[in-house]
């Protein structure tokens, strides 16, 4: 059989990151994807990196301000956000987020209306107040993805792409390879990486994942002139101005998926961009006519308790998980970092992932979609839910 050292299944930000990361470690690693790099969530999405409740977190900080020299290729990696509220409520929200990453060693202004208007000049007079986070950032995700293909490949790592995992391949109670379009790849590890698709090939090798996929959209305005802070959130949203001065913004409600291990259905766009472009004029009514130029879509998979999983299985022993839940670009660097640690030293040597187990949902009810109610919706559903 054909393949590599390890297999990493998904071209995604999480899969790209943790082949470059053992292509550094001198790994003969091989990624393979059902599409093209970064085409789903992991290029479609609002370029945070900001994520304070996530073990990975001091980690993330440390990497995003090194990745452009790290990988020879840029990110548009830029550094610190403001997020802002228009009521007292969100304002309240956003002050105690200040103070957890205060807790955490990190800087955070509070910011009053005016100090808001000074970042974030689109704003307007319904802002209650800020928060100015002089960590984190954001980044680029197209670029981004592209820099870790390519970096990859200057190590000698290879990424097949239009090459579907179809099964997992295991002997003598090791996984052996993976059955693809162009035969089976054989490999002495494996990385799941494959987003929604994940939980399908998963469990014909016995192993439970679940994992409710959505779609994640996002709109992008005409170019506006820029403010002095790339990343501003609030009103729910999450986005970023990029250097061209569009405004790309994202941030639910979801459109619960069902997919298999061959994805989504493709759909143009859904009921969620009127959502979404009402809830960005109200965040930044000096920008409101702006017209919206494009929009993007990217397929995320939800955990029931929304947190990642990165773990090492015990049985079979050369298999590792990774899924993000909806947050793995902005933790890409940290993510790639700790899969290679799972995979040479079987440990992470930087973060505890206690929590992030595969372990933890044993005991998951099968219905536990319908108890949450992360169902599809038909178009007039998503319609009647989003109506004042």
């Amino acid at each position: 059989m054909s393949g590599a050292s390890v297999i990493v299944i998904g071209a995604g930000v999480t899969g790209l990151s943790s082949a470059w990361w053992l292509a550094r470690s001198g790994v003969d690693v091989l990624v393979i994807d059902k599409g093209i790099v970064g085409w789903e969530a992991s290029g479609r999405n609002g370029g945070g990196a900001s994520h304070y409740h996530s073990p990975l977190f001091h980690e993330e900080q440390k990497l995003w301000p090194q990745m452009d020299e790290l990988l020879g290729y840029t990110t548009e990696y830029r550094r610190e956000r403001v997020i802002f509220a228009t009521t007292e409520h969100h304002l309240e929200n956003y002050r105690r987020m200040a103070e957890i990453c205060r807790g955490l060693g990190y800087r955070v202004d509070d910011l009053d209306p005016a100090q808001v208007r000074s970042f974030v000049p689109l704003a307007g007079d319904n802002v209650t107040g800020g928060i100015h986070l002089r960590f984190g950032g954001q980044a680029n995700p197209q670029r981004t993805v592209q820099a870790y293909a390519w970096a990859l490949q200057d190590l000698g790592g290879r990424v097949f792409q239009h090459t579907p995992a179809l099964r997992i391949v295991t002997a003598g109670g090791r996984v052996s390879g993976v059955e693809t379009p162009r035969g089976v790849l054989g490999c002495d590890h494996l990385v799941v990486a494959a987003g929604p698709q994940a939980e399908a090939l998963l469990a014909p090798i016995g192993l439970r994942l679940p994992l409710a996929p959505a779609r994640a959209e996002m709109i992008v305005t005409e170019p506006a002139p820029l403010m002095p802070v790339g990343g501003a959130d609030g009103n729910g949203l999450y986005g970023r101005q990029t250097l061209r001065g569009n405004l790309a913004y994202g941030g639910g409600p979801h459109e619960w998926l069902d997919v298999d291990a061959l994805g989504p259905r493709r759909r143009p766009s859904t009921p969620i961009l009127r959502n979404l472009a009402k809830r960005v004029a109200e965040l930044l009514p000096r920008g409101a006519h702006l017209r919206v130029i494009r929009s993007w879509a990217g397929v995320v998979e939800n955990t029931p308790d929304g947190r990642p999983v990165l773990d090492r299985i015990a049985d079979p022993g050369n298999l590792t998980v990774a899924t993000m839940s909806g947050v793995g670009f902005g933790l890409s660097p940290a993510t790639g970092h700790a899969v290679r640690d799972l995979v040479i030293d079987g440990r992470c040597s930087f973060a505890d992932l206690g929590k992030l187990t595969l372990a933890r949902f044993k005991d998951t009810p099968a219905d536990w979609r319908e108890r949450q109610g992360w169902l599809p919706t038909t178009h007039e559903q998503a319609l009647a839910a989003m109506a004042p």
